[in-house]
């Protein structure tokens, strides 16, 4: 299987640069994966394909305002990691002034390069913490082409989202809406999503590709409710990656070892992939390419996943970050 193998054609005017005004006005393609069926539903409707034993999963992240300019705007950092109130691990840009000893102010407070890893990441130390809030942006992906706006404070951010740290919002989940939540039996982890997420698969042949880590969290209550459940319903890819990572550790009539998990996944699923612990999946259209989409047809089946996409196309719905939505069943 190569990478070019999950390549697909899109309009550009198909990419969704802004949300719609309501959450949950998204449309939803429904597949079924044992038919092959592809119906077209408004996520409004989601509840209605749900089963009486259903578990709803979702991630609920905090996308924090990770990038930030010098108060004389010649250096851009993103902070990828915070790794204490004043030490952040960041991607800065352009990186040949950034060597090690290089200051940088932000909004007044002075950071220092302390250490360039092997990657080029920079380890930058503060003399106190930086005020996001006041002096960040988000880090909106590049294919919106535009610069993060005051509405975007409050949309490219799931409406359940809680504990911060994320750098990209957990998509899937920017459908809901409290009150449909209120109706779906539902549970969270965390997996702070990373840059890596839109780091585009360059190698022939998806094995070699080296997948970025990202730091996860579920507490034992819901891995006992996982366990009991009987279908998981799992809210993006991020979450998918999580129960997955766990279900491989666990034991054979176990869907997840149940007690405090957390820790580090690097979890790459791409086809054939035998799943352990999610039976239906909500997730945005994806990049070609990309190891989202990977991940999807891993679940649903090559083919499918691309005629699913092409019909897409047919029906113009909205692709990406700010887009529609699909569920696999």
């Amino acid at each position: 299987m190569r990478t070019s193998d999950f390549h697909y054609d899109l309009p550009p005017e198909l990419i969704a640069s802004r949300p719609l005004e309501r959450r949950a006005d998204s449309r939803m393609m429904v597949i079924d994966r044992a038919t092959g069926a592809i119906t077209h539903r408004m996520f409004r409707d989601f509840e209605s394909h749900l089963r009486p034993d259903d578990l709803v999963m979702l991630n609920n992240t905090r996308v924090i305002p990770a990038r930030v300019f010098s108060d004389d705007g010649s250096i851009e950092l993103l902070c990828l990691d915070r790794l204490s109130p004043i030490e952040w691990r960041c991607l800065v840009r352009p990186g040949k002034k950034m060597k090690v000893g290089r200051i940088v102010e932000v909004g007044g407070t002075t950071g220092t390069v302390v250490e360039v890893f092997a990657n080029g990441d920079r380890l930058i130390r503060w003399s106190e913490p930086v005020d996001l809030d006041a002096h960040g942006h988000l880090a909106l992906p590049h294919y919106m082409n535009r610069d993060d706006e005051v509405a975007d404070r409050e949309r490219y951010q799931t409406v359940f989202a809680k504990e911060e740290g994320a750098i990209a919002a957990p998509t899937a989940g920017l459908h809901f809406t409290p009150e449909l939540l209120a109706r779906v039996p539902h549970d969270f982890l965390t997996l702070h999503v990373g840059v890596g997420t839109f780091r585009p698969v360059q190698v022939d042949r998806p094995e070699d590709h080296e997948m970025h880590s990202e730091r996860y969290a579920i507490s034992g209550a819901t891995a006992e409710k996982i366990n009991a459940a009987g279908r998981v319903l799992a809210v993006g890819t991020t979450v998918t990656r999580v129960l997955e990572h766990l279900g491989r550790s666990a034991p054979a009539d176990k869907r997840l070892i149940p007690s405090d998990q957390s820790g580090e996944t690097d979890i790459f699923i791409y086809p054939p992939y035998d799943f352990r612990v999610i039976g239906a999946l909500l997730t945005n259209f994806h990049l070609p390419e990309s190891t989202l989409i990977m991940l999807v047809s891993a679940f649903a089946g090559r083919e499918l996943v691309l005629e699913a996409y092409r019909k897409a196309v047919e029906e113009r719905y909205r692709f990406y970050s700010y887009g529609d939505c699909m569920l696999l069943v």
